[in-house]
């Protein structure tokens, strides 16, 4: 498998079969030797630098109905939340306090949040926190939504594209949702200026060695600034709640496969990898990963925005134990840095 690494480092490209070798590989010394390069990569580009994103969980109110997740509309048993703008506000104080630098305004499509609210709570952030940068999570919208936040302040925008297969994309959504649309909205803000990010989960029902290679051909051509890959993890309640959860050890290797593909790119150590494995954010940061998003949002709502079961919320995901999160990261070599931590291409 090294001459397979050597082949992706030297080409920045895959194919299916050096896809597939890669998938069948038992962990061991090729293993390593992928996260390895992938670290190297990194460090050739960001250093040791690991960069915090401030995470707040806006509201767990959704229209969409997406099979897989836990907020989706038709959930039952989910406590719905919505945050005000001045909890917003106060969550990215105490995160200014605690030294990050980049806040992630995450929520379901809750159409409360019309472009008048989302703007002036960005217009907010940016007056009060001028050296932050402001990064919005809040699914598909209009081009002209987009236009109008990016005016207000916002640099940097989040959109999983979930699958670059069509077909497969269609699995996973109700018909009222379009491959096309996702695929429209990560143009848009591309054009618009935004440093943009897409992603997908690792083993998601009906994902093949054929749709991953789709997704990592996607990434090449669209370039994005960002990817967030994590595990598929099943939300009880959802049509997907017993399908298998995705692999931490796959979700790892694609993770290194995208760093050699992209070393510029700006990639999270996710959540979903902490939720998996004790030590997966910090395997994550071994395999070529340079950011984390520790939780900003309000403890009271912290289980309430439930993308899936047992979903990591306290202890070093919680913002306030940055120490024992900068403990961990220091295991890896590398260190958390109080820094925006923009995009290096």
């Amino acid at each position: 498998m090294k001459t397979i690494v050597d082949t992706i480092v030297a080409t920045r490209d895959i194919n299916l079969e050096q896809l597939k070798a890669i998938i069948a590989a038992p962990e061991g010394d090729d293993t390593a030797y992928l996260y390895a390069c992938a670290r190297v990569a990194c460090d050739q580009v960001y250093g040791k630098q690991v960069f915090m994103r401030g995470l707040i969980e806006i509201s767990n109110h959704c229209k969409n109905d997406c099979l897989y997740c836990g907020i989706r509309r038709s959930q039952t048993g989910v406590r719905r939340y919505r945050l005000t703008p001045d909890e917003i506000l106060q969550c990215c104080q105490t995160g200014y306090e605690l030294g990050f630098r980049t806040f992630v305004v995450q929520g379901g499509e809750d159409g409360w949040f019309t472009d008048e609210v989302v703007c002036n709570i960005v217009s907010a952030i940016r007056s009060r926190f001028a050296d932050c940068a402001i990064t919005l999570s809040l699914g598909e919208r209009s081009r002209e939504s987009y236009r109008l936040m990016r005016e207000a302040g916002a640099d940097r925008y989040l959109l999983r594209h979930e699958t670059a297969s069509a077909d497969h994309y269609r699995s996973l959504h109700p018909a009222e949702m379009s491959f096309d649309n996702r695929i429209r909205c990560l143009r848009d803000l591309r054009e618009l200026g935004y440093q943009t990010g897409c992603g997908f989960m690792v083993g998601s029902p009906g994902q093949t060695a054929e749709t991953l290679l789709e997704d990592l051909q996607f990434i090449r051509r669209f370039e994005p600034q960002m990817v967030g890959i994590g595990p598929f993890i099943p939300a009880s309640g959802t049509p997907f709640e017993h399908h298998k959860a995705g692999s931490v050890e796959l979700t790892l290797r694609l993770l290194a496969i995208i760093r050699l593909l992209q070393p510029t790119v700006l990639l999270p150590s996710t959540t979903a990898l902490g939720t998996m494995h004790p030590r997966g954010r910090e395997r994550g940061i071994l395999a070529g990963a340079n950011v984390v998003m520790p939780n900003l949002s309000p403890k009271a709502h912290r289980k309430d925005y439930s993308l899936y079961d047992n979903k990591l919320c306290t202890g070093d995901e919680a913002a306030e134990c940055r120490v024992c999160l900068d403990r961990r990261i220091r295991t890896t070599g590398c260190q958390l840095v109080v820094d925006r931590g923009d995009f290096a291409g």
